[in-house]
């Protein structure tokens, strides 16, 4: 009685602690039961172990075949001795008798505990693996545990996960015991069990730490619709409304800039520029090159090349300290952007004007008109020429600057 007792309340703890099906573990023990009685009748019997949950017992049975002449004693029995236990049975039928479960040697018992313990090992890093395959791409929140081959080991609770080298943030110091979010972007199933892939450097880790922050995203009235970043240096978000009575930029930046700078503290001082975001490729890339304000655009859609003129004092805005800005703007806009300063693209005007004619001769157009004319033969490569000083782009100054704060 205390053994059916004992063996109920080890289910029960077993389902409680590691949060594995019930029935999942009622079959471990079926078949840790059924393998300690091969082992102890040497695979000669037709077996079968069944749990009685009224009981709490892992019941044993040995199947037998009726037959008219027995050929295996061990499997088989004749109609007349059958009909001795059971009047109505014919030959072909299949007579069952419990036997006592409670007489195997230590070694079979030792042999019934490795199967549970397998068994129910197997059945966790199955619901590790299934509960984390759903949470792939959400932010987590782990404690670090300890560094291996220059992987940092977190801590989540039920599993341990990985953050690869590569992942980390540059510049981030953690120690054992240390607290840190990171966003999970792949899960594995090895030999050793499911293995967790964090990441604190995936564009998607600032989104979601957006989405986070930003009721307005949550509930899918502000769109993200793209992300760039350098992590740990400077990022560029474009987000859009949904609603024209709400600002994208305003909702994400927050009262005095309490969203964006909630952001900015999770991910280290990251600089992030956030902009809006536009059909329009020639108003995204000014917005995207934003703080700089840019003069003329000419599109080439056909190659994804943009040519941007800006003025000479925002050349170097523009381009960005190693040229940091208009790689990010690049990146954002999926085109390639080949910027000039006005007094650049002026005389690389006049020397393609004077590739036309080395002397002029009579009858030459004047100046104004050979301009006219060379406008004409750029058509081929220029498709379209936007003027600058879109008003988007001011405001995207103005939303980038709080962050900046």
């Amino acid at each position: 009685m205390d053994t059916n007792i004992n063996l109920k309340h080890a289910i029960e703890q077993i389902v409680k602690e590691k949060g594995i099906d019930r029935q999942v573990v009622m079959e471990a023990m079926e078949q840790a039961v059924l393998t300690a009685a091969n082992k102890k009748y040497r695979n000669t019997r037709d077996l079968e172990a069944h749990y009685n949950p009224d009981s709490g017992e892992v019941e044993l049975f040995e199947f037998v075949t009726v037959v008219e002449e027995v050929q295996d004693s061990y499997k088989e029995i004749d109609l007349e001795e059958a009909r001795e236990i059971d009047p109505d049975v014919e030959v072909g039928d299949s007579l069952g008798e419990r036997l006592d479960a409670t007489g195997f040697t230590r070694i079979a018992a030792q042999t019934a505990k490795q199967v549970i313990i397998q068994k129910v090992r197997e059945a966790e890093r199955e619901t590790i693996f299934n509960e984390y395959s759903d949470r792939q791409w959400e932010i987590i929140t782990g404690m670090v545990r300890r560094f291996e081959k220059g992987e940092l080991l977190v801590d989540l609770g039920r599993a341990e996960a990985a953050l690869p080298a590569k992942e980390q943030m540059p510049r981030e110091v953690y120690r054992p015991g240390d607290r840190i979010r990171a966003i999970i972007t792949e899960i594995r199933m090895t030999t050793k069990g499911p293995q967790i892939i964090l990441s604190r450097t995936h564009p998607s880790m600032l989104a979601k730490l957006f989405e986070l922050e930003v009721p307005e995203i949550a509930e899918g009235i502000v769109e993200i619709n793209a992300v760039v970043r350098d992590p740990g240096s400077r990022a560029k978000i474009a987000v859009s409304s949904n609603d024209s009575d709400v600002d994208p930029v305003g909702a994400c930046v927050g009262m005095r800039g309490a969203r964006v700078q909630n952001v900015v503290s999770e991910l280290r001082g990251e600089k992030i520029d956030i902009i809006p975001w536009s059909e329009d490729i020639a108003r995204f890339a000014c917005n995207a090159l934003s703080p700089a304000q840019v003069s003329k655009v000419f599109v080439d859609e056909d190659n994804r090349v943009l040519e941007i003129v800006v003025a000479d004092d925002q050349l170097s805005l523009a381009i960005g300290k190693r040229g940091q800005n208009v790689s990010l703007a690049a990146r954002l806009t999926g085109c390639r952007i080949d910027i000039k300063s006005e007094s650049k693209a002026a005389e690389a005007e006049l020397a393609q004007f004077a590739s036309f004619d080395g002397t002029k001769l009579e009858g030459e157009p004047e100046a104004d008109e050979a301009a006219e004319g060379a406008e004409v033969v750029e058509g081929a490569e220029v498709t379209e020429t936007v003027e600058a000083g879109a008003a988007d782009a001011a405001v995207v100054a103005d939303a980038e600057e709080k962050p900046a704060e």
